[in-house]
């Protein structure tokens, strides 16, 4: 009677589990080799390596890196202190990659196949069974787990965020984990959970994930740490044995045997240690730096390549912008007739040895960005809010005010001064004033670099010509983030950096109900509920061209809403190398790619 009753249970117990293993067997023969926001992922199943790598590309040689300031942290994971440059990218895989010349796709990495469910309210990971840490466990759903809850418990505050519609997680097997969704909405949910670094629960479950932050963390990658100088060095060295190095996402990548990090105080320091040969690769910020001192015998005598690589980055928008809460800067009128006291054609050519391009547009440097006049499928969308929007939309294609560059722009001023006037302003005194209450037009602009006073005191000059009293308030950077999270400000210069692929984050650049929640990247404070649908439209785009359509549209309304005085941006990534270097002859679109670079082994000196 005892072995029937085991004989039944274990049965029972086959027949409610082969389901289980029926579905996730279904599923792993339905998964995927990668997934595209829109359309389908540009290389096929069966590709061997992606087209900007050389697949034959040498393994081996020792470079030596720069990094900046200091370091007092190996891992990268949690908000305390400062982590060392690359730990994250060269130690820990993660479930997919990216390509670096599509939109946004994911590629297999630990996950060898995903499946987004028909509703999109789950995704399921199926990890590759070779997949290992470095000291030779295996990779497992388990571990998948455990990284997604220690990193939403006591990671960086970005994860809680950044996977907030996540409801659960659910081990199927040892190799598989699915993912259910709070929404079916969100589509870039299925994505961004790819990019989860993955972490050996045999190492740290039970361990205070926040202490002991210069032990380094076991991981999975193409790396590991050999030595460490806190604040001073870092040394990676290729891992030989990694287990993802034949895989088509890997090959061509990760070439040097050795990459080391020396730090540097700052930037010019950093670049004197480099012309003397002290480290082998630079990429360059600063245009004044790049014009005036990437130059020497070195440069001379083809020991160092100085070069520029175009990209196809959304450059997003650099800007003075205005805090619309502030009744001065409530009236587009007067937000564009500041528009013209900026004279960006002399500060380029001044300033900037003419490296830049002017910035007209919030996608700029893409598709994404408004060109022209709507198309038809804008119009679609612009239309039926023609009542609420600047008639331009419809008329005109955007452009900031163009100036000849000698510094003059005294028609740029009477425009100026027209339009202040059209809104209620008159000179008395020498001074602009409100025609009504006689209040004076003033206002102050934050900065916590002195490096933009160069940028921002010419602009004053000319705001003074219009009788406006305008200063700057230059603070520590911490003072600055603190006042611009809490709106206490008039005008600051600020960022908003886009993605080939927007989404959810719109809704916290521009979104009304975002507008007076202090800490949130709508900045502006726009309320304006054409673009909250706007901003949905691009939020549920099903296409590539729906969103490449309601972005376009988005960009008009903001543009001709005059939110902003948009400055600069420039297209290429410029870079100084050891001649030693060599890259693939084709460029990633969206990526410098240096971990496709390798050095050639008859060139190199000791």
């Amino acid at each position: 009677m005892g072995l029937h009753l085991k004989r039944l249970a274990y049965f029972i117990t086959l027949l409610l589990w082969l389901p289980q293993l029926a579905l996730a067997t279904v599923e792993k023969t339905e998964g995927k080799h990668a997934i595209a926001m829109h359309g389908e992922p540009k290389y096929p199943a069966d590709f061997t390596h992606f087209e900007y790598v050389n697949p034959n590309a040498p393994k081996g040689g020792s470079i030596v890196l720069s990094g900046i300031g200091a370091f007092d942290k190996l891992n990268p994971f949690v908000l305390k202190g400062i982590a060392a440059d690359k730990v994250q990218h060269l130690t820990f895989d993660t479930l997919t990659v990216s390509s670096y010349d599509e939109a946004f796709s994911q590629y297999g990495l630990v996950a060898e196949k995903i499946q987004i469910a028909s509703d999109r309210k789950s995704v399921t990971f199926f990890l590759n069974e070779k997949a290992k840490f470095q000291d030779g466990k295996p990779v497992t759903a388990e571990d998948v787990k455990f990284s997604f809850e220690i990193l939403m418990s006591e990671g960086l505050p970005f994860y809680s965020a950044y996977y907030a519609d996540v409801e659960s997680t659910d081990i199927v097997n040892a190799q598989t984990i699915t993912f259910k969704f709070k929404t079916d909405t969100n589509r870039e949910l299925p994505l961004i959970l790819g990019q989860l670094p993955v972490l050996p629960k045999h190492l740290l479950s039970g361990r205070n994930f926040n202490d002991d932050l210069l032990t380094p963390i076991i991981g999975s990658g193409p790396y590991r740490i050999s030595d460490v100088k806190v604040g001073h060095h870092i040394v990676y060295e290729r891992n030989k044995d990694y287990w993802a190095k034949d895989l088509p996402v890997n090959k061509g990548m990760y070439n040097f045997d050795q990459i080391r990090i020396d730090y540097y105080r700052d930037q010019n320091v950093a670049l004197e240690g480099f012309k003397s040969g002290s480290f082998d690769f630079q990429e360059e910020n600063s245009s004044k730096r790049w014009a005036t001192l990437y130059e020497g015998d070195p440069f001379d005598k083809g020991i160092i390549i100085k070069e520029e690589i175009r990209n196809h980055n959304p450059s997003g928008m650099q800007a003075f912008i205005y805090n619309t809460r502030k009744d001065l800067f409530k009236d587009p009128l007067v937000r564009e007739a500041l528009n013209y006291a900026f004279d960006f054609e002399w500060t380029n050519k001044n300033l900037f040895y003419s490296a830049y391009q002017r910035t007209g547009s919030y996608f700029a440097n893409s598709e994404l960005a408004a060109k022209g006049l709507p198309s038809k499928g804008e119009l679609e969308l612009l239309l039926p809010h023609k009542d609420e929007l600047p008639k331009e939309v419809f008329e005109n294609a955007y452009q900031p005010p163009i100036t000849d560059g000698s510094g003059n722009i005294r028609d740029q001023l009477r425009v100026a001064l027209r339009k202040l006037k059209s809104a209620g302003w008159i000179f008395k005194d020498k001074k602009l004033v409100n025609k009504e209450t006689g209040a004076p037009f003033k206002f102050e602009i934050l900065l916590y670099s002195k490096d933009f006073e160069r940028v921002v005191l010419p602009f004053l000059k000319n705001l003074e010509k219009l009788g406006i009293d305008a200063s700057v308030r230059l603070m520590d950077s911490s003072q600055y983030i603190k006042m611009v999270q809490d709106f206490e400000f008039d005008m600051v210069i600020y960022s908003f950096r886009q993605s080939n692929s927007p989404g959810n984050e719109q809704r916290d650049f521009w979104y009304s109900g975002f507008a007076d929640r202090k800490g949130s990247r709508n900045v502006i404070g726009i309320k304006d509920p054409v673009v909250d649908e706007l901003i949905n439209k691009v939020i549920d785009a099903s296409t590539r061209q729906d969103l490449v359509t309601a972005c376009r549209a988005l960009d008009r309304v903001l543009l001709w809403s005059h939110y902003v005085i948009p400055q600069w941006h420039i297209n290429k990534h410029r870079v100084a190398y050891k001649a030693h270097f060599r890259r693939p002859a084709i460029a990633p679109k969206y990526e410098l790619g240096f971990d496709s670079w390798w050095v050639e082994p008859t060139l190199q000196t000791p």
